[in-house]
């Protein structure tokens, strides 16, 4: 068996925390499951909600640092895409977990 006590693995358990951290908001979610579908510039990410600009750029930023999108600037504006369309079938499973549930 190999050693979960390791500096690396610690550090690996570091980082998935905090990108599972920057998903655990609802809008945060809803960014993931819209990019999903493809790239989308701030303004239609912006309509999904009902918030202001600043709010939606926070949440990007948070998305952004996790590593979790990557934004790129088109002209005047910033269109965003996944970096990990792999998480869809972790989000599956948990959601699984609550179909068991009921």
């Amino acid at each position: 068996m190999k050693s979960l006590k390791t500096k690396k693995a610690e550090r690996i358990r570091e980082i998935r925390a905090a990108r599972l951290k920057a998903l655990a908001h609802p809008t945060r979610l809803l960014f993931f499951e819209a990019l999903e579908q493809g790239e989308m510039c701030v303004g239609e990410l912006q309509a999904l909600v009902d918030a202001d600009f600043s709010t939606v750029s926070r949440h990007l930023a948070k998305l952004k640092q996790a590593g979790l999108v990557h934004w790129e600037k088109r002209g005047n504006q910033v269109v965003y895409s996944l970096t990990a369309p792999c998480l869809d079938p972790f989000l599956k499973c948990l959601d699984q977990l609550q179909v068991q549930r009921d």
